[in-house]
């Protein structure tokens, strides 16, 4: 079997989704999510939706995932929490994703970049930082709190 072909399980199909809420009575996330389409489909099956492009490396052409959110949350609205990771580096960007209607942003590279340098206690300044970066774009954007953040903070 080609390597690559055994990446994907081409038999998993949407429907499958009722067979896993059978198993569980927990949420559930569906991340990958870059459409609108996939994301009213996730909606439909009661799944939230968490944007990403898995890093970018899994298809080198792939919109980020800051492009795709504002259609994402437009398409879904209140039905379903929104979520986004990937390209998360700066304090600005989480302000950023939350502005276009993420409900949580997830960190990967900054958090491993912090583990990398320090262990444990490298993650935690890490999340420091741009905990103190979000409330920096705050201020300078004349903002008290995160529930003032509107899309009117970024120009596309």
């Amino acid at each position: 079997m080609n390597y690559f072909q055994g990446l994907v399980d081409p038999s998993v199909r949407w429907k499958d989704l009722a067979w896993l809420r059978g198993l569980t009575a927990l949420p559930i996330v569906l991340k990958g999510i870059l459409t609108a389409e996939d994301a009213l489909l996730a909606a439909h099956h009661g799944c939230h939706v968490w944007v990403s492009n898995h890093g970018g490396r899994q298809l080198d052409t792939a919109v980020s995932s800051i492009e795709a959110l504002p259609e994402v949350v437009d398409a879904v609205g209140d039905q379903v929490e929104v979520y986004l990771d990937g390209g998360v580096t700066r304090g600005t960007d989480v302000l950023k994703a939350l502005a276009l209607g993420a409900r949580c942003v997830f960190l990967g590279r900054a958090a491993l970049w912090g583990l990398a340098a320090g262990g444990e206690a490298g993650v935690r300044r890490t999340l420091d930082l741009l905990e103190g970066e979000v409330r920096l774009a705050l201020a300078l954007c004349g903002k008290q709190n995160l529930s003032q953040v509107g899309r009117d903070l970024v120009r596309r």
